[in-house]
């Protein structure tokens, strides 16, 4: 009977584990067009005991706490989400969700292009720097200049004494704001510098990526994914 029992077991995890493949073929099969666009990409496809099934570039891999593989280690791992950093950029996962793209670990600039998928909530959202220091931008085609909340633009080192004092319209009334130039702007290999920017008053959870920084791009969508790419 305990054998029996045993055997029952075995095929349940058998059957699970099989399960959490299929998943994992379902995300990595994905058109090649997409998939060559989306890459490089993390996401996670669920989990498998104490390992986090992820998908690194379109390829599955399994990792432990502490464990690195393709260049991502896996810091830590608590239900449907897991938190990994790659070329010291740290981004949280969560099963379901869009891979999202870690260009922390981007070679030199002088790339060219900038390729972002789509997110969970519609939006194009991507890491990136400000004169070096890692952020995490997303694509706003309505705002003029690149937008950063207070607070972050202090964590980014941005000096305000000198900056330009002006008034901003906003859903909520007028808005005071100050105007700066960034020294560089950089999404995945892609680097531009002086910058115009307007820092906020108001925390927000990314910095804007406005037209100050798009307009010297040419922009384009392939299904989920945008593409952005320096203009001759």
């Amino acid at each position: 009977m305990h054998g029996l029992s045993t055997l029952v077991l075995a095929a349940v995890l058998a059957a699970v584990q099989a399960a959490v493949l299929v998943a994992v073929l379902a995300l990595t099969a994905r058109p090649a067009q997409a998939q060559s666009a989306a890459a490089p990409s993390l996401a996670m496809a669920g989990q498998m005991g104490s390992k986090a099934l992820l998908v690194i570039d379109g390829q599955p891999q399994t990792l432990a706490v502490g464990d690195t593989a393709r260049g991502v280690t896996l810091l830590q791992m608590s239900g449907d989400q897991a938190r990994v950093q790659r070329g010291g950029v740290v981004s949280t996962l969560t099963v379901g969700a869009a891979p999202v793209v870690l260009n922390g670990g981007a070679g030199p600039a002088g790339g060219r292009e900038i390729v972002i998928p789509v997110s969970s909530g519609g939006h194009f959202i991507t890491r990136g720097a400000i004169n070096g220091r890692g952020v995490s931008f997303m694509v706003d085609t309505g705002a003029t200049l690149v937008s950063i909340g207070r607070a972050e633009a202090e964590r980014l080192g941005i000096d305000l004494r000198q900056a330009e004092r002006g008034m901003s319209q906003t859903a909520n009334g007028a808005v005071a704001v100050q105007l700066v130039t960034l020294n560089a702007v950089r999404v995945g290999d892609v680097e531009l510098r002086n910058i115009a920017a307007v820092v906020v008053p108001a925390s927000m959870p990314h910095v804007l990526l406005g037209n100050s920084f798009l307009s010297r791009l040419n922009m384009r969508r392939d299904y989920d994914v945008m593409r952005l790419e320096l203009r001759p």
